[in-house]
């Protein structure tokens, strides 16, 4: 497309053309991914261009979710902070303005449905795609939920927005790699990521035990994501409450190994299994989001029977096309299954 070759140009500002709309773009060659040992930098240009190749994948599951950007200003190695309300969005932008328990108030919230927007986000050096488990769509399922999001607390929680499409389950490891400054988060590790492999499975077998249909996906970062799809007729705090049982099931099958413990102290040596990502003020890394992390990694569907085989840094923004083009989305039709779980 034209717009992918513009992207090519070596210049570091213009203006592109895309599907019909003008996206003004800006400091290019800014480097978002600093070089590591083994690959070369990557800028503002490679996410974008990351972004437009992506986009027939990308935007199926973004598509009528309230975004939440993780906007990098600097890159991965400067500050950073979260968007979640806009004040004025691009002309091609779709919006949502819905109740904000944060700022108890209506605000307006990004929808990603077009690829103009999506590049938008990448011009706002947004570096992960964080979005709702719920949607303003109807279809197929939520018909009969209001519309209506604004105005108050009770609104929204009889909106479509308080009905996710599905049941999470995050799962951090906390075993450490040994190199870690005091009070930082667990890295990326072989031990670790045995582990929470392990725990994986044992809660595959579970949902399974349970007729459950379960998707998993890298975290992009150290961890895995499984979503459940279920039929839009379950809260966010029943489907909470729902993860919740599971997990303490797992605590109780596998103490040494998993806990639902908030203290990162008495998380250490163990996989954090996190329920409370289900909830409507949270939002998640969607499928094949980047993640602001060495090397440009980025959030892959996995097929469980390739859960053993591959390492998180196996999938990043250099590779993930390559990767869709040859096995497709495996995610792609994960809304058809909620009809089995009513």
């Amino acid at each position: 497309m034209l717009f992918r070759s513009q992207l090519a140009s070596p210049r570091k500002a213009f203006t592109l053309a895309v599907e019909g709309h003008e996206l003004k773009l800006t400091n290019l060659d800014k480097v978002l991914w600093p070089a590591t040992a083994d690959e070369p930098a990557l800028t503002k240009r490679d996410l974008l261009t990351y972004y437009a190749r992506m986009a027939p994948w990308l935007l199926p599951h973004l598509r009528d979710r309230p975004v939440t950007m993780t906007r990098y200003p600097n890159g991965i190695e400067g500050s950073f902070f979260y968007q979640k309300h806009v004040e004025q969005a691009p002309p091609f932008a779709e919006t949502v303005s819905a109740y904000s328990d944060t700022n108890s108030g209506d605000q307006e919230f990004i929808l990603c449905n077009n690829l103009a927007t999506l590049l938008w986000l990448g011009q706002m050096a947004d570096l992960a795609l964080h979005t709702s488990l719920a949607r303003v769509g109807p279809e197929p399922d939520a018909f009969h939920l209001p519309e209506t999001y604004e105005g108050s607390k009770a609104a929204i929680e009889a909106s479509r927005l308080n009905y996710p499409d599905f049941l999470l389950f995050d799962l951090d490891p906390y075993t450490y790699a040994g190199t870690e400054r005091a009070g930082e988060e667990p890295e990326l590790n072989r031990a670790a990521w045995e582990q929470v492999v392990r725990v994986a499975r044992w809660l595959k077998e579970l949902l399974d035990s349970a007729g459950m249909s379960s998707f998993i996906k890298t975290s992009g970062a150290t961890g895995l994501h499984i979503f459940v799809p279920v039929v839009r007729q379950y809260e966010y705090d029943t489907i909470r409450e729902v993860a919740q049982t599971l997990g303490a099931f797992l605590v109780r099958a596998h103490p040494r190994e998993v806990t639902t413990e908030w203290s990162v102290e008495k998380r250490t040596g163990k996989v954090f299994f996190d329920a409370n990502q289900n909830a409507r003020i949270k939002n998640l890394a969607c499928a094949y989001s980047p993640r602001a992390k060495p090397g440009g990694p980025v959030s892959m569907p996995l097929r469980w029977d390739e859960l053993e085989r591959v390492f998180p840094t196996d999938f990043t923004m250099r590779n993930a096309f390559e990767r869709v083009q040859e096995i497709g989305d495996l995610w792609a039709h994960i809304l058809d299954r909620s009809e089995e779980h009513t």
